[in-house]
C-alpha cells in the first residue's frame, strides 16, 4: 500500500479509508467495527498509577474497564490476527503488581494464547531509593487460533557469529547461520523515549516507533488493518504506514491527537525523524563521552568506587 502527503487521516473507521485517528473513546469506536476485522491491535494502556492521561481507579475497576475494551478487541480481531498489550507495573502502597500476570486471565478466558511474553529492556528511566530500579517492562504476545501471520525475516537482527560453520554431520563446513539473520528473541533491547530522544513529544510514557515496527512486520501484512485502542502520539499509526499497512488508533487527550497527528503528516511527507530499527544501542565509553569517566577515580583506573577491595592472588601453605 503507497502513501503521500496527500492521504487523508480519517477521524471515523469505514473500510475504504486507509488512516483513521479517533479523538475520542475506543470502545464506542470498536462497536462500529465488524467482527474479524483486525490483524494487529497492539498498544500500551494507562497503567493505573495516576499519570495526567489517567484517572487512578481501585485495582478491581481498573481490570473490569480493561476486559471490556479487551473483549472487544478480540471481537473485531482477524481469526489470523494478534493482540500484543505492552504493560509495566501497577504500584500500591509501595509494593508492585505486574499488570501483564492480572491481566493474563481475561485474555485466556477469551480464548486467546500467550505465543511470547516479550521483555522490553530500556537503561533509563526513574532511580529508586528503596528498591532496585525498574529497567523493563513486557510486551505480551496473544493469538486467536493457531493460524496466525508470523513473518521472521523481516525481523531478524545480525547474527553473532556470522562465520560459524558445521563441524560434523552431512553439513561440515557449511556455514551454519541464517544469512539473513538471526531470531530476536524475546529480550529486546531498545532505548526508550526520554528527553535526548530523537522522538521525544510532550507524552511522558511515549513508547519508541521501531519497537512497534518490528511487531508490524511480524505480524501483519501489507495492506493489513493495525490498530491501537490507547494511541498517544501516534506512534503504532507511523509504524503501519511506514511499512504499507493501514493505520487506526483512538486517543482522548486533545493536545495528544494533535501531536499524533502532526508527526502522521511528518511520516506522510517524509520528515519525521524517529530512531532506526536495529540501530546499536549508545555506548558512551565507546564512543569518547566524557562523562563516561568516574571524576573520583584515580589516575590508573576510571572505573567507579566498590564495596568490595580488589581480589587478591593467596597461596596455600
Amino acid at each position: 500500500m503507497k502513501y503521500s502527503d496527500q492521504t487523508r487521516i480519517a477521524s471515523l473507521w469505514t473500510p475504504k479509508e486507509s488512516i483513521v485517528l479517533h479523538p475520542g473513546d475506543c470502545l464506542r469506536f470498536l462497536k462500529g467495527i465488524p467482527d474479524g476485522t483486525l490483524q494487529l491491535i497492539v498498544t500500551s494502556p494507562p497503567y493505573n498509577i495516576g499519570k495526567a492521561y489517567e484517572k487512578r481507579l481501585k485495582l478491581d475497576n481498573y481490570l473490569t474497564q480493561q476486559a471490556a475494551i479487551i473483549a472487544e478487541c478480540v471481537r473485531c480481531l482477524a481469526p489470523s490476527g494478534s493482540i500484543c498489550w505492552q504493560v509495566g507495573n501497577y504500584v500500591d502502597n509501595g509494593a508492585i503488581v505486574p499488570l501483564d500476570t492480572i491481566l493474563y486471565p481475561i485474555f485466556s478466558s477469551l480464548g486467546l494464547k500467550m505465543r511470547n511474553r516479550i521483555i522490553w529492556h530500556f537503561e533509563h528511566g526513574l532511580h529508586c531509593k528503596n528498591r532496585f530500579s525498574g529497567r523493563y517492562e513486557t510486551l505480551c504476545w496473544y493469538t486467536k487460533s493457531d493460524r496466525y501471520v508470523f513473518n521472521l525475516d523481516p525481523v531478524r537482527v545480525p547474527q553473532k557469529y556470522p562465520g560459524k560453520r558445521h563441524f560434523k554431520g552431512p553439513k561440515a563446513g557449511q556455514y551454519s547461520s541464517n544469512p539473513l539473520g538471526k531470531n530476536p528473541g524475546d529480550l529486546w533491547v531498545i532505548p526508550n523515549v526520554k528527553s535526548n530522544h530523537v522522538e521525544k513529544t510532550s507524552h511522558p510514557c511515549q513508547y519508541p516507533v521501531e519497537l512497534i515496527e518490528r511487531l508490524v512486520l511480524s505480524l501483519a501484512n501489507e495492506g493489513d488493518w493495525v490498530f491501537d485502542p490507547f494511541l498517544g502520539v501516534g506512534s503504532t499509526i507511523i509504524a503501519a504506514i511506514r511499512h504499507g499497512r493501514r493505520g487506526a488508533g483512538c486517543e482522548l487527550v486533545r493536545d495528544y491527537v494533535s501531536v499524533a497527528r502532526r508527526r502522521i503528516e511528518d511520516q506522510l511527507s517524509g520528515r519525521l525523524k524517529t530512531r532506526p530499527m536495529n540501530k546499536p544501542v549508545y555506548d558512551p565509553a565507546a564512543a569518547g563521552n566524557s562523562l563516561s569517566i568516574s571524576p573520583w577515580a584515580s589516575p590508573q583506573s576510571t572505573g567507579q568506587l566498590t564495596l568490595l577491595e580488589p581480589k587478591k592472588r593467596y597461596v596455600a601453605r
